[in-house]
């Protein structure tokens, strides 16, 4: 319950994606939202560097959870999400579907979600790792963070 809470209030997360050239795996702070079941899900410019990452290997990890205004960050709850990102072509009735709940949320995003060079991401949930605080580790199966999981 504590992952699918973490889920849904994600504003910002921390993408990490492979680098396509190199291999190497890269990471940046990108918008959060959620499919209207809970998924994970974000806006991307095909401008952006790990739009084309994702494209070319879909394999990434979401780091969710925020710190507190006071005390130690790390004694505050995050999940990592282990996931594959899919494309949601627009003009889709699932682009649609999307679009409109994910404004609900994000309404300055308005400016710029019928851009071209936008595209909805949705990511399937392959596993998870909970940190709830300092001694509070725990790693997630699908099962876990249904619906979160692949099979939604």
């Amino acid at each position: 319950a504590q992952a699918r809470q973490l889920v849904g209030a994600a504003r910002f997360g921390a993408i990490g994606v492979l680098d396509p050239a190199t291999g190497a795996p890269v990471v940046t702070r990108i918008a959060m939202g959620t499919t209207p079941e809970g998924a994970p899900l974000t806006l991307v410019s095909s401008l952006a560097f790990h739009t084309g990452a994702l494209r070319a290997d879909p394999r990434c990890s979401l780091l969710l959870g925020e710190p507190g205004a006071r005390g130690d960050p790390l004694t505050h709850p995050r999940v990592t999400l282990a996931c594959r990102a899919g494309f949601v072509a627009q003009g889709s009735l699932e682009h649609d579907r999307l679009r409109a709940h994910y404004l609900a949320t994000h309404p300055k995003a308005k400016l710029y979600v019928d851009f071209p060079d936008f595209s909805f991401v949705a990511f399937g949930v392959e596993s998870a790792a909970l940190n709830g605080g300092f001694g509070k580790a725990f790693r997630l199966t699908p099962a876990d963070l249904a619906p979160l999981g692949p099979e939604g």
